[in-house]
């Protein structure tokens, strides 16, 4: 079976997942996976607890935030670019009004029985 390839950024002190690789505040690699692997198949293969990362984005679209990681089961495919952010990294400022999100959360924001969390408001 072919592997496939991903663009990975870890941010902040995540960082050290990526050992030599680490630019100390940031680190970038490009990662091989079995074709078929998920965020959570990276996650392990990077030896990163899922609850130790914050913001998730795969290609511009957000997919995990703190408490609220929906994404450990979305299949990656080559190209894909995923970022990760240290739980201690401010929102994004590019994302501060609006954000694209992945099925998976899109699924979670909706599917909430309060409602408190919101991505979007309407008037």
């Amino acid at each position: 079976m072919e592997d496939i390839n991903v663009d990975v950024w870890l941010y902040g002190a995540l960082a050290r997942f990526a050992g030599e690789s680490s630019q100390g505040s940031f680190a970038n690699l490009q990662m091989s996976l079995p074709r078929g692997a998920t965020v959570g198949d990276l996650l392990t293969k990077l030896r990163m607890a899922t609850d130790q990362r914050g913001f998730t984005f795969i290609n511009g679209n957000l997919s995990a935030m703190p408490g609220m990681q929906t994404d450990l089961e979305h299949r990656l495919k080559t190209g894909d670019r995923i970022a990760f952010f240290h739980l201690q990294s401010m929102w994004p400022f590019q994302y501060r009004h609006g954000v694209s999100v992945t099925e998976e959360i899109n699924e979670a924001l909706h599917g909430q029985n309060n409602k408190t969390l919101r991505h979007t408001y309407k008037k």
